[in-house]
């Protein structure tokens, strides 16, 4: 009799551990906010379930969009500088210190065709930005602003659908990691704060220290390559890969920036517009 209670027990857990082992994983967009907070499942883009290699028609006539795009990084690189002259530049794995906020999400715009009848993306909106950090082996961070803001991505070839031979290439502007309002631990910053280091006013304008006083937002560029590997025609879905190079923070002009390459995954989806 006393071991009853401890039998039913186990045979709880047992049974509560079989069924959640034998049942499929959520859907995040069937879960609420309480179920998905923390567990980084909004983190993740979309992926079109079943390699598909269909292609979805792009009639010239007709206006199209390309919806909820989402860029999901998977590994990121910071390019060093060569340690002499005969050695060339080369990127080193990094480690993100950003937990559950890297992805790009909902980013939409116009799909339509240039001059040259190549298929052109264009953005217009969306959660197309997220400050994130990296840490290098030898222990330093590298902050910076993945985006894809204003990003105009042309298909390499001449294209009327979009199909798993599909590549967009394009540039996009990244802005400063920092607002005009941050200050530094100093107390200086572009639009309030000090000029200078309170403590060295007579020597604040000497070279040396004009980048760190003279905040400026700067507005770098980046290059980005998605290439479709999936498409679903019945749905309008596509997904793929991508490999981005962008700046990273100049800390408002005060330091140099590195070339920081990001690699993932990506969806998005055609609609007519």
């Amino acid at each position: 009799m006393r071991y009853r209670a401890l039998v039913t027990v186990f045979l709880a857990l047992f049974m509560g551990l079989l069924t959640a082992c034998s049942s499929p994983a959520a859907d995040s967009s069937s879960l609420s906010y309480e179920e998905i907070r923390g567990t980084g499942i909004a983190n993740s883009c979309p992926q079109v379930s079943e390699i598909r290699r269909g292609s979805i028609a792009i009639d010239p006539s007709q206006s199209y969009e390309l919806v909820d795009l989402c860029l999901e990084p998977t590994s990121y690189a910071i390019k060093s500088e060569p340690v002499s002259k005969r050695q060339e530049a080369q990127f080193i794995d990094g480690r993100p210190l950003t937990r559950y906020t890297t992805t790009i999400d909902q980013v939409r715009g116009a799909l339509k065709f240039d001059a040259d009848k190549h298929l052109t993306f264009v953005e217009e909106d969306g959660f197309d930005f997220q400050a994130t950090t990296v840490l290098l082996p030898g222990g330093e961070e590298v902050p910076f602003l993945f985006t894809i803001k204003g990003l105009v991505a042309t298909t390499q070839n001449i294209a009327d659908s979009i199909n798993a031979s599909t590549d967009f290439e394009g540039e996009f502007k990244v802005p400063s990691y920092r607002t005009a309002n941050f200050l530094d631990p100093k107390g200086r910053g572009l639009t309030s704060g000090y000029d200078s280091a309170v403590g060295l006013p007579a020597v604040s304008d000497s070279e040396e220290l004009q980048r760190e006083n003279k905040k400026q937002f700067e507005v770098g560029r980046g290059k980005i390559s998605m290439q479709v590997t999936k498409v679903d025609e019945a749905t309008g879905e596509v997904s793929g890969t991508f490999e981005s190079i962008q700046p990273s923070d100049t800390d408002m002009g005060g330091k140099t920036a590195v070339d920081v390459r990001i690699r993932g995954l990506f969806y998005a989806r055609v609609e007519a517009a």
